[in-house]
Formats: structure tokens, C-alpha cells, sequence
């Protein structure tokens, strides 16, 4: 099965991936690792993406989309792949196609993983890791009980500094404007899933295979 996540910051895209990579072999192609990947193995298009970085740049549309032919045309990605963080929007979705044919693919799905913007607020704003032992909380999500017992070992509740409202107000803003347009764009095409992202990880997992067949 070969499957794009589509989902806003704090939906909860990256985490139900890796369990459906881990429970059917499924690979994970994430750009962020794969742009990764390349800058450390010193590959011709890392060292593209490197240049782009240490300049304070993004890496263009074309260094990714070679990264990311490169990666879905090893063989561990004939059978299938979950495409994680990409395409981000409307001419990455369009570049993807020729590329995916190129290597005799075609998507199966789209999942959408439909949160509530509030939610995602506090998902985002909310989060917290105890500095003693690294545990990820969240200040409105998290067991009371959890929360007081890192701070009566003596521990803080750290926030991430771009965890703040502002910042990520502007990373869902850019959602909203660039990627939620892939919406229609896969729904056009016959391939969006949508799957609610509200409830437990277990909860949402199991939508998500029932969604897709799987279950």
C-alpha cells in the first residue's frame, strides 16, 4: 500500500505512521530524515541541501523531490511506502506524479487526519518535557498525577521554545494556506481518506487501519 499522510502540525501524522510502518513493513519516507540522510552520507543532493541550510535557506522543491525519487526507488519501497511531511503543497503533489511513474507507482490513499484547530493549539502549546526524566507531557492532556510527579521530585515542566502560541499560530497558518489545499487536491482524484485524529493513539490507530482495509 502506498499512502500519503496529510494533517496539521499536532495531528498526530509522524506517530501513527511509525506504528503502521512498525506492525505491516511499511516504510516511513520522511523528508526531514531523508534531507538528513543525504548532508550526512555527503550524496551529490546532500551536499545541494547542505549549502541551502548553513545559507539560512529552504531547501528547494527540486533537491527534495530527487531525495525523495532516490528513496522510493529502493527496493524495501516496491511493495509499499507512507509518504510523512510530504508533498506540503499543490506543485510538490504535481512533481510527485511523473516521479511515482517513473518507477511504476501510484498512490492507493490520502489520509487526512482531521484534528480541530483548538485542539491543535493545545496539543502544540501544551506540551512539556520533565527535566529529570525527559518524559513528553502535556499541561492539558496529561494525568494530573503525571505532571505532579515531576514536579514534586523536583523537576520542571519545560516548554520548547518554538512551543510558544505565536510560533505555532504561524505553522498552522502556513498549513492552512499551503498544505491544506492537497485536501482537494487528492479528494479530486479519488484518493482521500479521512480519518479522526481525536481520542488515544490506540483509538485513532484503529480507525486508521479500519479506514484503509487493514484491520
Amino acid at each position: 500500500m502506498r499512502i500519503v499522510f496529510l494533517g496539521a502540525p499536532g495531528s498526530g501524522k509522524g506517530t501513527q505512521a511509525k506504528r503502521l510502518m512498525e506492525e505491516h513493513g511499511l516504510p516511513q519516507v520522511s523528508t526531514g530524515d531523508l534531507l538528513r540522510a543525504a548532508v550526512a552520507a555527503d550524496t551529490a543532493l546532500g551536499r545541494r541541501a547542505k549549502a541551502a541550510m548553513d545559507a539560512g535557506e529552504l531547501v528547494t522543491d527540486d533537491i527534495v523531490l530527487g531525495i525523495i525519487a532516490e528513496r522510493l526507488a529502493q527496493d524495501d519501497c516496491s511493495g509499499g511506502f507512507i509518504l510523512d511531511g510530504y508533498p506540503r503543497n499543490l506543485q510538490q503533489a504535481r512533481d510527485l506524479e511523473p516521479v511515482l511513474a517513473e518507477i511504476g507507482q501510484s498512490l492507493d490513499s490520502a489520509v487526512l487526519l482531521d484534528v480541530d484547530m483548538d485542539i491543535l493549539m493545545k496539543r502544540l502549546t501544551g506540551r512539556r518535557t520533565c527535566s529529570l526524566t525527559g518524559k513528553l507531557l502535556n499541561v492539558y492532556y496529561s494525568p494530573q498525577e503525571e505532571l505532579d510527579a515531576c514536579t514534586q521530585a523536583g523537576g520542571e515542566l519545560v516548554q520548547r521554545a518554538d512551543d510558544n502560541e505565536e510560533t505555532i499560530g504561524n505553522r498552522l497558518k502556513v498549513y492552512r494556506e499551503q498544505t491544506e489545499p492537497l485536501i482537494d487536491f487528492y479528494r479530486d482524484a479519488g484518493l482521500l481518506k479521512t480519518v479522526a485524529g481525536e481520542g488515544s493513539i490506540d483509538e485513532i490507530y484503529a480507525r486508521l487501519k479500519r479506514t484503509l482495509g487493514m484491520s
